[in-house]
């Protein structure tokens, strides 16, 4: 098991937006965090990766007692990947996604033959070979939150925890992100973990869902499974959409 969180509670100060939450992880799982504006997608996903406190419970990591963990562990158990911009000047694409090696690299820093293997592979992977030289502050939004994960692509690790990736890039690359996690989880037994609005496409590619609820708690379980319990419909408590079955592919409609 990558990750186990038991009677997890989440929040901010002494205030808590979640019951105790029990959640697993098992290596190469696609799992996509769904649920309503405000009910803690982002929050949990922030207090797995240690940048807020957890109000109780407990939370191990390959094993390991999160707690317990240097800022060195983590980097080597996890990458993570936020919303939140970042600027760098006269940074490369290739030297952005170099310092995903940083927990891989000797003492004195510089990069082997795999690091820069590495490197270029998850730059590919990304679909930006043709931007490695460019600079990072050049790039279009779309192109940065791809360097992004390619940098978290690069750190190698078990487990990679992205809030919203599909944030300011256009439907093709939603989808191309998306399908590229889907594999690597699968091709690697690495675990990826994903915070989104993308309802389509969560249901489209994801191992499991976690849906979660304010106040309420996660229902986990597959996309078939929710849908066919009626979570969804639940969850989000809205005639707007609905979920049906063509040619046993699942697909969502929208009444407009």
């Amino acid at each position: 098991m990558i990750l186990s969180a038991k009677r997890l509670v989440i929040g901010y100060g002494k205030h808590p937006i979640q019951q105790p939450l029990n959640l697993e992880v098992q290596p190469g799982e696609m799992i996509c965090i769904l649920g309503s504006n405000g009910c803690g997608k982002s929050t949990l996903l922030r207090t797995l990766a240690g940048l807020q406190d957890k109000l109780g419970g407990s939370l191990t990591i390959s094993g390991k007692n999160a707690d317990n963990l240097s800022e060195a562990d983590k980097a080597r158990l996890f990458s993570l990947v936020l919303t939140d911009k970042v600027e760098l000047e006269n940074t490369t694409v290739f030297e952005m996604v170099a310092l995903g090696r940083y927990p891989h690299s000797s003492w004195l820093g510089g990069l082997s033959d795999t690091d820069k293997k590495a490197i270029t592979k998850s730059i590919g992977m990304v679909r930006l070979t043709d931007k490695t030289e460019c600079l990072f502050n050049c790039l279009s939004d779309g192109e940065k939150q791809r360097v992004m994960i390619a940098k978290a692509l690069a750190q190698d690790t078990p487990l990679i925890l992205l809030d919203e990736p599909t944030a300011h890039l256009d439907l093709p690359n939603r989808v191309k992100i998306m399908l590229l996690l889907r594999q690597l989880a699968h091709d690697t037994q690495r675990s990826v973990l994903i915070s989104s609005h993308e309802l389509d496409l969560a249901l489209q590619t994801a191992d499991k869902i976690w849906l979660m609820q304010p106040q309420k708690g996660i229902c986990c379980g597959t996309p078939d499974e929710l849908v066919k319990q009626g979570i969804f419909q639940q969850a989000f408590q809205t005639d707007v959409f609905s979920f049906h079955y063509i040619d046993n592919r699942l697909v969502i409609s929208y009444n407009l």
